[in-house]
């Protein structure tokens, strides 16, 4: 079984990293394999309550791969950390099966009150690179989360988030979604060039009012001394 799920994380690696050539290539070059393998033991260490064996393997496999990932913390099937340096995963945190988390994305809490603190990521969530999910908030299947995202609040299946805070631009039917690299995509559209857009139409809007307003007040005073005159030739007469 454990052996099975060891060739499973090596089959989802050759598929998601075009880099990738071999088995025995991401066997022994991905860090972010070594880190998923070497959490399923300390994670196995926690539940059988040697906490502090656990902590300490998890701290030999940040040592090593400089990555984090608290022992407590549940993943699922065929995870994939690509590169992987910085990137933390704190210990209230669940990730769902075939999900792919970047270097620098941080998983991570913003209580100190006990109980559950930091995210749940469902099957096929992608998240790119320094992304930041905060809070016990969940994130739905098939999401994907842009590059240094900063997520606070729950995430629909199929979303695309971007932006600080994270706005969800887009959704997708789950099923018909292909595997994106670092959670971005060309079509998705860019929230600060759309109001850009939209206060360029809004000045123009102002500027042909504000010349309209300015032809007015050119021919009132015409119109306003007109009778004036008038009436001045009239006593003249």
């Amino acid at each position: 079984m454990a052996f099975k799920g060891l060739r499973d994380d090596i089959d989802a690696i050759l598929a998601r990293d075009p880099a990738a050539r071999t088995r025995l290539e991401v066997a022994l070059c991905y860090p972010g394999l070594h880190a998923v393998v070497l959490h399923r033991v300390s994670h196995l260490l926690w539940r059988a309550g040697l906490r502090l064996p656990a902590r300490l393997l998890a701290n030999l496999t940040r040592w090593l791969t400089g990555i984090e990932i608290h022992p407590a913390a549940k993943l699922g099937r065929r995870l994939f950390i690509d590169h992987g340096l910085g990137l933390v995963i704190g210990e209230t945190a669940e990730v769902g099966d075939d999900v792919t988390l970047y270097h620098n994305v941080t998983l991570g809490g913003v209580s100190l009150s006990p109980g559950k603190r930091h995210p749940t990521l469902a099957d096929g969530v992608i998240v790119g690179a320094g992304a930041s999910i905060l809070g016990p908030i969940a994130i739905g299947a098939g999401a994907r989360i842009g590059s240094n995202a900063v997520v606070l609040r729950d995430v629909s299946a199929g979303a695309s988030v971007i932006g600080i805070p994270g706005r969800e631009v887009k959704r997708e039917n789950v099923r018909l979604q292909a595997f994106c690299a670092y959670g971005a995509a060309e079509d998705l559209p860019d929230p600060v060039a759309r109001a850009i857009d939209s206060l360029c139409l809004d000045v123009g809007r102002l500027s042909e009012r504000i010349d309209e307003l300015e032809r007015d007040l050119a021919l009132r005073p015409a119109a306003a001394e007109r009778p004036k005159l008038y009436a001045v030739k009239g006593e003249e007469r």
